[in-house]
């Protein structure tokens, strides 16, 4: 499954202090996605993850590199669900289930959140070149694993030889993180559900007959 690279990994890190940097990421991931990268300071990370100046900078030298950890996390956590749901995607029956369960996700939150890399997007991208880097890498993955559900379709000829799968992934995806954002604003999935439904309408209309 291609992907960034595992969170977890550092040189020389002890069990010990593997699981005390997986449990500041994991705090400051929350936080993040809750109040924002820009207004989640390093020590209410502390305070949230139990651990001390030292511990936290011993681990991170400062809040930059405390955010990339967070992205590579959040994206091996999608990846890992998106991969869940879509390796074995093969009708249309399939993206209608994988719609369902983002949606009913997000509902758990009345949508207040957005996504957890997209709301990670919009705050860094333009301020940190191996963050953006990072996060574009997953949302192709993400696409990726959606193509490859469309190509197999087209393979068992329920979608037509002339739908282009890459385009139809890439527009699937942007309904989705425009979807996520509405609902954010909104604190409401109703949005969500309706860029999603016109996405797979569009999907609809090659199926073969």
């Amino acid at each position: 499954m291609t992907g960034p690279e595992n969170s977890e990994q550092g040189p020389g890190l002890t069990r010990r202090g593997a699981a005390t940097r997986r449990r500041i990421v994991e705090a400051a991931a929350e936080l993040m996605y809750v109040r924002g990268v820009s207004s989640t300071t390093l020590d209410e990370v502390r305070a949230a993850s139990a651990t001390s100046k030292s511990q936290l900078y011993n681990h991170f030298a400062d809040k930059e590199q405390l955010v990339r950890a967070v992205v590579l996390l959040r994206a091996e956590e999608i990846m890992e669900r998106e991969h869940a749901a879509l390796q074995n995607l093969r009708s249309f029956n399939g993206l209608v289930r994988w719609r369902d369960a983002l949606v009913q996700r997000n509902a758990l939150q009345k949508g207040a959140y957005g996504c957890v890399l997209g709301s990670i997007a919009g705050e860094v991208s333009d301020q940190d070149e191996v963050a953006r880097m990072a996060l574009a890498k997953t949302f192709e993955a993400w696409e990726q694993l959606i193509e490859a559900g469309l190509r197999r379709m087209q393979d068992a000829r329920t979608l037509a030889a002339d739908a282009d799968p890459q385009k139809l992934a890439i527009g699937l995806m942007a309904a989705l993180q425009g979807g996520y954002l509405l609902a954010q604003t909104a604190h409401d999935v109703t949005h969500m559900e309706i860029a999603l439904d016109m996405a797979l309408d569009h999907v609809r209309a090659y199926l073969s007959t």
